[in-house]
C-alpha cells in the first residue's frame, strides 16, 4: 500500500496562493474531442497572450509562491513559443508539467525538448482501455493507438507519466480495464477526472451521483493496492468517501487507516484524522485562460479578472468571487450543512453547471450530513 504525502498542504494559505494553478496557454487544438472543456480550435486565437505577457504572467505566478504549474491548453504545442515558456517557468522554480494533445506534435525529438525545458512530468489522457471508446472520445481513428505511442515516448524520453481519464457514460462500463494499462504504462499518477458538463461537455454525458459514489469506493480501494498514486479531479466528495472508509466507519470499507492519507488535495495529519486542507475550485486551485482571464478552475469559467489589466495575485486574493468560494459558510444546500464541507466542498464547477450558482449544493454527491463534526 502506498502513502505519499504533500507536506506544503500542512502549511500552505490558500487565502494568499493557489496550490496548484493550470494555464491554458492556448485554445489551439487538431483534436475535437466529446467532453472539451476549451471547446478548442483548429488555429490560435488571435488576442492569446503575447509571449512577452506570457513571461510576465510567470513571473506573477513565482511571485505568489510555490504552487504546480500545468501548462495545458487546447494543446499547448500548438504554440512556437512553448519552450521557451516552459523554460522560463521550470528555471523559475516552479515545478512545471505539461498536457499534451495526442497529435502528430508530440515527437520523440520535441519531447527531448521538453525534458531540456526543465519539465519532469508529461500528462496524457487516455479516456478507454480500447480503440473504440477512446476514438470515439477524441473524435479521430487511430488516436487511441498514438497515445500507447506517446506514452512509451514519454517514458523513453525520461520523463515522468501521467495518465489523464474522464469518466462518463461513455466509458464507466470498462473503467475497471484501466488500472492494468495505467500499470503496464509505468505511469506515476492516474488522474481520473469526473465529467462537467461545460465546453462541449453535456449534462446528459454525466454518471448519476449513485454512480459517482460507486467509482469513488472502488478508486479508494485502487488507492490502496495500485502501483501508482490515484487522484481525483471535479470531485471533491471523494475526499469524504476517503475518510469515511479510512476511518472503518463505511461498511464497505472496514478497518481503519492510522497512517496519513494524501491525494486529490486533502491530507490527514494527526490521530484523529482531521484533514489538514481540502483543493476546491478557487480555493487552492486557480486557472489562466489563454486570453488571460483568471478563474477558480477551467470548469468554472467566470472570469474574476483579466492579467492584462490586474495582478494575478490581486484577482485570486481579493476577488469576491474567489472569496465566496473560499469561505465554507456561504455554501447551500447539503453542501452547507455538511461536516465535510472544509475538506470537500463539493465540486463548485458542476454545481454552476447545474443549477448557475456555484454555492449551492453538488448534484453528483449522495451524501446526507450528519450532526458530528469531522
Amino acid at each position: 500500500m502506498r502513502r505519499r504525502n504533500d507536506a506544503r498542504l500542512a502549511t500552505a494559505n490558500f487565502d494568499l496562493s493557489p496550490f496548484t494553478l493550470a494555464w491554458e496557454i492556448t485554445r489551439a487544438c487538431a483534436l475535437a474531442c466529446l467532453h472539451c472543456r476549451a471547446q478548442a480550435q483548429p488555429k490560435p486565437d488571435p488576442n492569446q497572450l503575447t509571449t512577452a505577457e506570457a513571461m510576465s504572467v510567470v513571473d506573477q505566478i513565482r511571485d505568489m509562491g510555490d504552487p504546480i504549474l500545468v501548462i495545458t491548453g487546447g494543446d499547448p504545442l500548438m504554440r512556437r513559443d512553448v519552450y521557451d515558456i516552459l523554460t522560463y517557468a521550470a528555471g523559475h522554480g516552479l515545478r512545471t508539467s505539461l498536457t499534451p494533445s495526442a497529435t502528430a506534435l508530440v515527437t520523440p525529438k520535441n519531447l527531448a525538448r521538453v525534458r531540456e525545458s526543465g519539465v519532469v512530468r508529461v500528462a496524457i489522457s487516455l479516456d478507454g482501455p480500447a480503440a473504440d471508446t477512446h476514438d470515439r472520445f477524441r473524435g479521430f481513428s487511430g488516436s487511441f493507438q498514438r497515445t500507447l505511442e506517446i506514452m512509451r515516448d514519454v517514458r523513453e524520453a525520461g520523463l515522468t507519466l501521467q495518465i489523464n481519464t474522464t469518466v462518463s457514460r461513455y466509458n464507466l462500463a470498462a473503467l475497471e480495464e484501466m488500472p492494468e494499462i495505467v500499470a503496464e504504462a509505468a505511469a506515476v499518477q492516474w488522474s481520473v477526472f469526473f465529467l462537467v458538463p461545460t465546453g462541449r461537455g453535456k449534462a446528459e454525458d454525466m454518471i448519476s451521483a449513485e454512480e459517482h459514489e460507486r467509482v469513488f469506493h472502488w478508486l479508494y480501494d485502487l488507492s490502496r493496492e495500485a502501483p501508482f498514486d490515484v487522484k481525483s479531479t471535479a470531485a471533491p466528495p471523494y475526499r469524504r468517501v476517503a475518510i469515511q472508509r479510512s476511518r472503518g466507519e463505511d461498511p464497505v470499507g472496514g478497518g481503519t487507516s492510522e497512517q496519513p492519507i494524501a491525494g486529490a488535495g486533502y491530507r490527514f495529519q494527526d490521530g484523529l484524522h482531521r484533514p489538514a486542507l481540502g483543493v476546491n475550485d478557487g480555493k487552492g486551485f486557480a486557472f489562466i485562460s489563454h486570453t488571460g482571464d483568471v478563474c477558480p478552475s477551467g470548469f468554472l469559467p467566470l472570469a474574476a479578472g483579466n492579467v492584462r489589466e490586474r495582478p494575478l495575485a490581486d484577482i485570486y486574493r481579493t476577488s469576491s468571487l474567489f472569496r465566496d468560494l473560499r469561505d465554507p459558510e456561504k455554501l447551500k444546500g447539503r453542501c452547507g450543512a455538511c461536516e465535510y464541507r472544509t475538506v470537500c466542498g463539493g465540486s463548485r464547477a458542476r454545481a454552476w453547471a447545474l443549477t448557475g450558482d456555484y454555492l449551492a449544493e453538488d448534484p453528483s454527491c449522495v451524501y446526507q450530513p450528519q450532526t458530528a463534526a469531522v
